[in-house]
């Protein structure tokens, strides 16, 4: 890092705003073009660094000098591309679980079945507590036989099958 550049940091944690835009400014296109090639989406890529600007111009005081600038503003556009990829990723979970719910509420309902509070309430059971569930508490399996079928300790099957319980009543009681 060049004694200039230095002296603009100084300036900009020092609350210079002039001195804040310049910094960002010489290291907006150095970000952009990381975050396009990290995305490999030009729109997402923007939206990232101007994120990332953002990021930077609430938390410039926390920079120490440890690494270079355009290294502190890489790990934090980093980091905000990967929250950003799991939040869509959830999100994405969401939809196609709704979308399975509705189609299974259909075939239900088509059938002549009805379809009860308690399997929507049964849906929002994360997966791995629901399987426990379902095996222990609908099919009947002992917590051994559990561990076996999903390959995890007896004592992760009780406690997986317990706070999916749990669980489900707390989904049941906001259903109310």
């Amino acid at each position: 890092m060049s004694d200039e550049e230095s002296q603009i940091i100084r300036k900009a944690q020092r609350g210079d705003r002039q001195a804040l835009a310049q910094l960002l400014q010489n290291h907006y296109s150095f970000m952009y073009k990381y975050l396009l090639k990290l995305t490999m989406d030009p729109a997402l890529a923007e939206d990232v660094t101007q994120d990332t600007i953002v990021r930077c111009m609430e938390k410039i005081a926390l920079y120490n000098g440890s690494s270079s600038f355009s290294s502190w503003m890489i790990t934090i556009a980093t980091r905000l591309y990967i929250d950003r990829m799991r939040r869509r990723s959830r999100e994405e979970e969401w939809i196609r679980r709704e979308k399975g719910i509705r189609s299974i509420r259909w075939r239900f309902e088509a059938q002549g079945e009805e379809w009860s509070d308690v399997l929507d309430a049964l849906s929002r059971v994360p997966l791995p507590q629901r399987i426990a569930l379902l095996l222990k508490h609908y099919y009947g399996y002992s917590y051994g036989e559990i561990g076996r079928i999903l390959g995890i300790p007896e004592g992760t099957a009780k406690s997986r099958a317990a706070y999916g319980l749990r669980q489900l009543r707390e989904e049941l009681k906001e259903d109310d």
